[in-house]
């Protein structure tokens, strides 16, 4: 398949390798080749293209023949990604929705009915986190009778001595400003920013960590999809811990603008080592947690899946020089491409999609290299088994 990728920073230059190793014929777009190649490597035979994700003459221009166009850009572009998508007749495929025109429905659903006029698909929210956590809520439901709640439990730690990001500057900076979705009593909600605090355990070495409410994704599509009364995103590590004591100090304000000092540009390989080297840097991590409480067989039950990704340590010792979300999410987005079934047509979320595709893609995803794990426990005495 012909794929144009537009976007090669850490996560988009990742996946134009991966879908290559596909045996996919990849082309790709940004805004700034020059840093696009740095990201690339010198030994990448790729040309990246000149393209503002601004113009959509000049995506369709650059993307022209292909067949499927990636976002790989800030969600904020969706509308002008999509829309390009449609003018090529191409299927479409994004990690994450923007959510500003109405923050409880995806914008990219406003397209269903064209991409299925096109009898083209477009696959959003996905990547790991949208998306493989959206996998996990599909797979423990469907082992459920009745879904009574879902949480997603995400941990993200850059250890550096100044703020490093792990993915775009941008992305990140609008996730930390955005309020939290919260799914109660069946209605969409506006949650406390950084609030309800709790602890929670992660797989080791992680361990036990506080975590508070976060702007995600998959709480404003998986309630659509899985009946169910509850659902809410916190995140937990030294990033949102960082995000949170700027956000006391009235730092942290969508009025004041993105601080390159709070939200630098993401280092590329070689400033990664260099960052390393001067020991400014010291490690990333990054994991992933859904519980899914509802009733199998008139007992109540706990189905519980975790996600442990490289560190950066290890990644660096396989000779990655990328971030563990980096990495994630361009593995998990070349694994939607590579599963996602080519008979349909409109705007699809990874937990709509089929069950042999949701299982295919968790076992890929588990021999990738990410350790995966699922627990089932019993409910005893309203005490869940974490």
């Amino acid at each position: 398949m012909k794929v144009f990728v537009l976007g090669v920073g850490a996560t988009g230059s990742l996946l134009v390798k991966l879908l290559a190793r596909q045996g996919h014929h990849v082309s790709c777009g940004d805004r700034d080749p020059v840093r696009a190649r740095d990201f690339l490597g010198a030994k990448s035979a790729l040309i990246v293209q000149q393209v503002n994700a601004r113009n959509l003459r000049g995506i369709v221009k650059a993307a022209a023949g292909c067949q499927l166009l990636v976002n790989a850009c800030p969600a904020v572009f969706n509308n002008i990604v999509m829309r390009a998508a449609l003018g090529l007749r191409a299927h479409y495929l994004d990690t994450a929705s923007h959510l500003r025109a109405d923050p409880f429905r995806p914008e990219q659903f406003r397209f269903d009915q064209r991409f299925r006029e096109n009898n083209r698909w477009a696959l959003i929210h996905a990547g790991a986190a949208p998306g493989l956590t959206n996998l996990f809520a599909a797979q423990a439901a469907a082992q459920l009778d009745r879904v009574d709640k879902a949480e997603v439990r995400i941990f993200e730690e850059t250890a550096s001595d100044t703020p490093v990001s792990q993915w775009s500057a941008e992305s990140s900076f609008d996730e930390a400003v955005s309020r939290p979705r919260i799914y109660r009593d069946g209605r969409f909600r506006f949650g406390t920013r950084f609030g309800e605090r709790e602890l929670f355990r992660f797989p080791a070495p992680i361990g036990r960590v506080g975590v508070v409410l976060a702007a995600q994704d998959e709480v404003v599509t998986i309630p659509r999809t899985i009946s169910m009364t509850r659902m809410d995103a916190k995140i937990g590590g030294m990033d949102i811990d960082r995000l949170r004591r700027w956000y006391r100090q009235g730092k942290l304000r969508q009025s004041r603008g993105l601080s390159p000092k709070r939200f630098p540009a993401t280092p590329t390989p070689v400033a990664m080592t260099t960052l390393v080297q001067q020991g400014i840097l010291h490690n990333e991590r990054f994991a992933l947690a859904v519980l899914v409480y509802g009733d199998k067989q008139g007992r109540s039950c706990l189905i519980r899946w975790d996600a442990l990704f490289p560190s950066m340590f290890e990644l660096r010792r396989r000779r990655i020089p990328s971030s563990p979300i980096a990495w994630g999410t361009a593995h998990l987005t070349a694994l939607f491409v590579k599963y996602m079934p080519r008979e349909r047509f409109g705007v699809y979320v990874p937990e709509s999609l089929p069950t042999t595709t949701r299982r295919d893609i968790v076992e890929a995803a588990r021999q990738s290299g990410i350790r995966l794990t699922r627990r089932i426990g019993l409910i005893s005495r309203g005490l869940p088994l974490r």
